[in-house]
């Protein structure tokens, strides 16, 4: 049945504060899910058995992925609790659960001390991170989108999407504090536990800013009414109508979005890092300017898609990464690697050359717990370089605003009031998580399995072009429509 009028508040002052609480725990959230990625060539050399250390970071990158894979079984449990017991409580869990696990990681003894404990330890916690992400996400877009007015839902539930940009923001900000306050090698010994530790002090923060907030009006409605489900999972899966939209909503936007998401904050960061061989503090750098950027496009998406729909945003964003990753990369590889070399010097430690282009490469020979000797690459680029790669991260991150900035509102006037937290979690977490999420392993592992730096991008390639083919043909368009009540 269809309501006359959707349920919102009317004081704006009021609905902003909705807008900062949900925000400020999301990015927290974030933040927390977001370090793990960003120090995972750290994470690699401590967790994991330092004879192979490709594998060994190949095997952080699968228990990164673990969380992401981790995310549709926290939609299942916690999207459940928010339809049945509330959107705030229910989110105010998965801030602490997240929170906690994060903290914990700040504390797991290391591979050298504990053996393949540490490993097994660093899997729970991340897979106790997937869980509460795929709780969070759900409860933040419907109890914002929920205080909403039709017409500027778009606009109000972006900012929420701008919150994975913040907390990666974040993250790397405070990476980059801990690395300058302490220095490269006490950082790699030890202060790499600092962010972690961090995470404590920003949940506590966080709680007493969501523990005061009130239940959303929708959600209130229902619960007087005593229309509120006692089978939220059930409910969501009888109704063959329902199923069907949350397979539209994950094949039609989502997998795509997830893909470009993931493909331009994270594998970004592993190619230039790991396959360009890019300074660490400078790529870092790099991709805080170029995220920093690009967040208010989400809001200006989303604000876009109240006025020219969700369908025609959504789609130009995922036709714009199928067709321009591949050249997006190939510019990324032609940028670092061009030039000619001035002069070469070799010590009997390692051999830099000198480019014509102010581009410097060193090639250090480190030796390995096994004995054997390896070489270890790291080019130092200058200015006018780093803007350019920063630019073309800076257009990922564009094509990722785009598919990503209307995608709460459109997903939350896909599905009813009482199984709204259900229906929406379960395909976003699913498609987030198992497809997108794993972007960066996949898209690794193909390039360490076929030898190319570019066959990565096939996988994320995929992904959008079968999102933007789906969403053409499926994906109708909801902007402007009010909530259903049931």
């Amino acid at each position: 049945m269809q309501s006359k009028t959707s349920p919102l508040i009317t004081s704006k002052k009021r609905l902003w504060e909705v807008i900062f609480a949900s925000s400020a725990g999301t990015v927290i959230e974030w933040y927390d899910f977001y370090i793990f990625g960003s120090l995972a060539a750290i994470i690699s050399t401590k967790f994991f058995p330092p004879e192979n250390p490709a594998a060994a970071f190949l095997s952080t990158l699968a228990t990164h992925g673990a969380g992401f894979v981790a995310r549709p079984f926290g939609a299942i449990v916690f999207g459940r609790l928010g339809d049945m017991i509330g959107r705030k409580y229910t989110f105010l869990v998965t801030l602490m659960l997240m929170g906690g696990s994060t903290f914990a990681i700040a504390f797991i003894p290391q591979y050298a001390s504990i053996g393949i404990l540490a490993p097994i330890i660093l899997l729970v916690l991340r897979v106790l991170q997937g869980l509460a992400l795929g709780g969070e996400y759900g409860g933040a877009a419907t109890y914002v989108a929920e205080h909403s007015p039709d017409n500027q839902r778009g606009k109000f539930t972006s900012y929420i999407q701008t919150t994975a940009s913040i907390g990666f923001f974040i993250s790397i900000i405070v990476i980059l504090g801990c690395q300058f306050t302490l220095g490269k090698s006490v950082f790699n010994e030890w202060g790499w536990r600092l962010p972690f530790a961090l995470s404590g002090f920003l949940v506590v923060l966080s709680y007493f800013i969501r523990r005061n907030m009130d239940e959303s009006p929708a959600f209130t409605k229902l619960k007087k009414e005593g229309n509120i489900t006692k089978t939220p999972l059930r409910d969501a899966f009888k109704s063959k109508a329902n199923v069907r939209l949350m397979l539209i909503a994950m094949f039609g936007a989502i997998i795509g979005q997830g893909a470009i998401w993931h493909t331009s904050q994270f594998y970004a960061q592993i190619f230039i890092t790991k396959i360009l061989n890019v300074e660490y503090s400078s790529a870092q750098t790099v991709m805080a300017v170029a995220v920093t950027c690009a967040t208010p496009f989400f809001v200006i998406f989303g604000t876009l898609s109240d006025r020219i729909g969700r369908k025609k945003v959504m789609m130009a964003g995922l036709l714009g990464a199928s067709l321009f990753l591949y050249p997006l990369y190939k510019g990324l590889d032609h940028a670092v690697n061009s030039g000619t070399i001035l002069e070469t010097k070799i010590t009997p430690e390692a051999q830099v050359s000198t480019y014509t282009d102010g581009k410097k490469l060193t090639q250090t020979y480190v030796k390995l717990p096994n004995g054997k000797t390896e070489i270890k690459t790291e080019i130092i680029l200058p200015t006018t370089t780093l803007f350019i790669v920063g630019l073309l991260v800076f257009i990922q991150v564009l094509f990722a605003t785009m598919a990503y900035g209307p995608i709460a509102a459109f997903l939350v006037e896909l599905f009813p009031t009482k199984i709204r937290y259900t229906s929406l979690s379960i395909p976003y977490n699913v498609a987030n998580g198992i497809f997108g999420g794993c972007s960066p392993f996949v898209a690794t592992w193909l390039g360490s399995l076929t030898g190319s730096k570019f066959a990565g991008l096939y996988y994320p390639i995929l992904l959008t072009s079968i999102s933007f083919i789906v969403g053409m043909i499926f994906i109708k368009e909801t902007a402007g429509s009010k909530l259903e009540d049931e």
